[in-house]
């Protein structure tokens, strides 16, 4: 467990330190002078001066802290600024990296468990639906996992690759559907999963499973593949009745809104046979990511005997 205050501590404030140092020394500071603004000892100043005070990159290549550093270099030089505007001008830095900002991703680096969720535990505290989008997020990061250790599942990714996604309770656009980003494909005989899910990381499955909830709301999640007579089969042998409906993308939520409602269900399968462009796909529902990829695996289980 890190909290990225220690990140501030460690990282950001060596790196604040030594440029600030340098930018001071740039204008003819001595080190002593140096070591009074910036509240350390004249053998520290000469240690960042000279470099052998590491530095993060992804805070001294910002552009944020290279102008905060230049306004306060600036300002202890001239006389026009104290220490007190000058923590102004560094805790603005921190503040905004923190925010889906660069400590922010070293945080998540640290706590995995963080992944995805755009620091709103750290800068605005944990709330109810905060946990709510862990749950979802860690749901699609297990079914990820699932497809990964399915080897039967790599012939039904299709060509433009395959993804799992899952809706927040209340969703209502794809930025409430956690998926993952990029998609999924086939490699080497295996599935590869590109990166850890996130809101918003998909189009057209979030779309598909908007539609479906719309509906029932007990469907939430919802897993593509290449449409294969097989699978078909294996579904109806399994008692789903899929639906079969048009590959054009314009209006599909609307459209897929209308046949289910028609049918008077969300069935756990619907496929389309493609269209110029477009390629044939399947899509599988569930009542969460992990649902919905068991069914897809056991359905490529029984397409593949």
């Amino acid at each position: 467990m890190r909290f990225p205050s220690e990140i501030v501590v460690d990282r950001f404030l060596p790196t604040a330190r030594a440029m600030l140092a340098r930018a001071l020394a740039d204008r003819g500071l001595t080190q002593q002078e140096i070591a009074d603004h910036l509240g350390v000892t004249q053998a520290a100043v000469s240690k960042y001066v000279s470099g052998d005070v590491a530095v993060e990159e992804r805070f001294s290549e910002d552009p944020r802290l290279q102008r905060a550093v230049d306004r306060v270099a600036a300002g202890f030089a001239d006389g026009s600024m104290d220490a007190y505007e000058a923590l102004g001008e560094f805790l603005e830095v921190v503040r905004a990296f923190e925010d889906r900002g660069p400590i922010c991703a070293i945080h998540e680096e640290q706590v995995p468990s963080l992944e995805g969720l755009g620091c709103d535990l750290c800068v605005r505290g944990y709330d109810e639906s905060v946990g709510t989008e862990r749950a979802v997020l860690s749901a699609v990061r297990k079914a990820t996992r699932l497809l990964e250790d399915e080897t039967a599942m790599v012939a039904l990714v299709p060509n433009v690759g395959t993804n799992v996604g899952m809706a927040l309770p209340d969703a209502e656009d794809e930025l409430d559907v956690a998926a993952v980003p990029g998609r999924i494909h086939a490699m080497r005989g295996r599935i590869d999963v590109p990166a850890n899910p996130e809101f918003g990381g998909s189009e057209h499955v979030a779309r598909t499973i908007l539609a479906a909830r719309s509906v029932d709301p007990s469907v939430r999640a919802a897993l593509n593949l290449a449409t294969e007579e097989a699978v078909l089969a294996a579904a109806r042998d399994r008692g789903i009745d899929p639906i079969e409906f048009d590959a054009g993308y314009d209006d599909r939520r609307e459209r897929l809104v209308t046949v289910f409602r028609e049918r008077g269900e969300v069935p756990k399968v619907i496929y389309h046979e493609g269209a110029f462009g477009i390629e044939p796909i399947t899509y599988v529902f569930g009542s969460d990511a992990v649902d919905a990829t068991r069914l897809a695996i056991e359905l490529a289980r029984d397409a593949s005997t």
